[in-house]
């Protein structure tokens, strides 16, 4: 009976929710956006649905883990040129939208810091290809990864983020994903051609990135200016606790694959955890549109109103919950299926992946609320920056003990271990601090 309220109620949250979406003219924006961010994430699954299984085939799994590996490599230097703008320019660009001349110094100031930290990236990846044999051995797959980096600075999502405008993302991603899929089609034949895969990537991005600089002036009617030596330095402090979280967060997450080349000496485990995590992925994507859409909106509530922002965050986080749950049995059920779909035959070293992976979705699902949706908002960054960088020294001393012996397995067990980290200690810490996720409402149930 206490169940069965429990669900009567989330329905009724539910409903109520899409209620205020068409009722007010704040939710319908939001929901738009969502609606534009869904339709680009399902062109997301689509287009790796195609191109992934054919890679996989044409130059085997050791160059695609070869290739995972290197963008593993390059994904730091990612990093570094996102900074932590990824999370707070879309949070400044959202409160001073109306500002014009604010909104101009902001966007010049961060696409100025991104180009340096993109030089200066670089530099480092050509020291660090001179030194070591085995970047060198592959240089030009790792100059065309860097690609990736390029690509990012000269397409800057995180402005149409904060003016809550993501049709332009949809279409400008869009074409990015069909020049590289078709690409892959035409040019990609066989073994020999893997080095070309990142290059067709950043030809695919660039050609995303100049027409999205083109939109920003002709429609919103913004210039590169010299922005004030303060504001540069007002980006750099704003962004810096979610660099340094970016940071601890990619050694739990993007440099796994990097971990565990490293650390077995073979591109075949890399591979073979690469397929499993590639299949989480595309259904972890599946969630980016709501955060997207809801995080520069939810920056807004706060300013304005801290308890209505938590309102519609406790409303989410029961539909989070319920919705990938059902994810992670379906995935774990599903495995043998999905892998054979992807890779084109059972490889059962990727199937054990797979189901250790299975939880995933949903333990960042409700760390992605937790996190982004609460802790940024409400200016709790330090403490978000403190468990990333905890989870990210656990991961890595976890790598260190399970990969050695455990190779693919291992990095499922450490990295599953770190998130379910993340997500229990998140939700502690707002307990604990008064931004309750859960009391509130069981108080609605008694």
């Amino acid at each position: 009976m206490h169940v069965g309220m429990k669900v009567a109620n989330l329905y009724r949250d539910f409903i109520s929710l899409l209620q205020k979406i068409f009722r007010k003219e704040e939710y319908r924006k939001v929901f738009k956006n969502f609606s534009y961010l869904a339709v680009l994430q399902v062109l997301n699954y689509v287009f790796p649905l195609l191109t992934f299984p054919y890679l996989v085939r044409v130059i085997g799994v050791e160059k695609y883990g070869l290739l995972s590996f290197a963008g593993s490599v390059i994904g730091f230097f990612n990093m570094l040129t996102d900074y932590g703008f990824n999370l707070s320019a879309p949070k400044e660009i959202s409160i001073n939208r109306e500002n014009k001349e604010k909104l101009q110094e902001i966007f010049s100031s961060i696409f100025i810091i991104k180009f340096l930290f993109m030089v200066i990236s670089f530099l480092i990846l050509v020291v660090c290809v001179m030194c070591l044999t085995a970047l060198r051995k592959e240089f030009l797959v790792y100059f065309f990864t860097f690609g990736v980096v390029v690509a990012n600075v000269f397409f800057p999502v995180w402005f149409f983020q904060g003016i809550e405008n993501m049709k332009y993302i949809t279409f400008l991603n869009f074409l990015s994903r069909l020049v590289f899929t078709l690409g892959v089609f035409v040019i990609i034949r066989n073994e020999a051609d893997y080095a070309k895969v990142p290059l067709l990537n950043f030809i695919g991005g660039m050609v995303t990135g100049f027409l999205s600089l083109f939109l920003i002036r002709r429609f919103f009617l913004i210039k590169m200016c010299w922005p004030k030596k303060e504001m540069i330095f007002v980006q750099l402090r704003e962004g810096w606790h979610i660099f340094v979280s970016n940071i601890a967060t990619s050694l739990y997450t993007f440099s796994t694959p990097f971990f565990l080349g490293l650390l077995t000496h073979s591109n075949v485990f890399v591979g073979y955890y690469t397929i499993a995590d590639k299949i989480i992925q595309v259904i972890k994507s599946l969630q980016a549109p709501i955060s997207t859409a809801l995080y520069p909106f939810l920056s807004r509530k706060t300013f304005e109103s801290k308890e209505g922002s938590l309102r519609i965050i406790r409303k989410i986080t029961l539909i989070v919950f319920v919705v990938n749950f059902m994810i992670f049995v379906m995935l774990f059920l599903l495995s043998p299926f999905l892998i054979f779909l992807f890779a084109g035959e059972r490889l059962v070293e990727s199937i054990i992946v797979l189901r250790i992976l299975a939880i995933h979705p949903l333990l960042i699902g409700l760390s992605n609320i937790f996190g982004i949706q609460v802790m940024l908002p409400f200016d709790r960054k330090k403490a978000f920056r403190n468990i990333l960088m905890i989870a990210s020294l656990l991961n890595v001393f976890l790598s260190f003990i399970l990969v050695p012996f455990y190779k693919h397995v291992g990095s499922a067990i450490s990295v599953t271990l770190v998130e379910s980290f993340v997500t229990i200690s998140m939700f502690l810490y707002l307990q604990r601090t008064g931004l309750t996720i859960i009391e509130k409402e069981k108080k609605k149930y008694v």
